[in-house]
């Protein structure tokens, strides 16, 4: 996981914790007021949102736990694609569409629309270990295709 996936998982923690939890608390108390409970449709929607929410926070603690953290600007520099680093690609075929910039990142933090891949996906997997100028095939649905790789940077 990188450093801001890390932050951003921090964040959700302090969020589900500080602000969803008494507030799923507060719902289930007012839902109680109201009487018998088989029957209470806002008292069984607020203990579902708890479940969800407790569920979210244990998965989080876990993830946050067993995660080894990669701050890719302590690496040392270079045009080597790792873990982390931000990678400008041209698609051979396709130059007209312009140049792609993806940031390699672990699967919790893939956002295609953010320009964040997995490093489990067909690209990053052809990425890792080339070197900026190289060119890359890359096995996707739609068939093979072509990248070169413009530009690695370890932001």
């Amino acid at each position: 996981m990188t450093a801001g996936g890390a932050i951003q998982l921090r964040a959700e923690l302090q969020e589900l914790k500080t602000v969803a939890r008494p507030r799923i608390t507060a719902a289930i108390a007012e839902a109680r007021a109201h009487g018998d409970l088989k029957e209470n449709a806002e008292y069984h929607a607020a203990r579902e949102q708890q479940s969800f929410a407790e569920g979210r926070i244990a998965e989080i603690e876990s993830k946050l736990a067993n995660a080894q953290i990669i701050d890719v600007t302590t690496l040392p520099a270079s045009d080597r694609v790792v873990f982390g680093c931000t990678v400008r690609l041209i698609e051979e075929e396709n130059e007209s569409e312009g140049e792609k910039c993806y940031q390699i990142v672990g699967e919790d933090e893939a956002d295609i629309k953010a320009g964040k891949i997995s490093f489990s996906s067909p690209i990053a997997r052809a990425l890792i270990g080339k070197f900026a100028g190289d060119v890359v095939d890359v096995q996707t649905p739609g068939g093979i295709k072509t990248y070169e790789i413009i530009d690695v940077k370890y932001l």
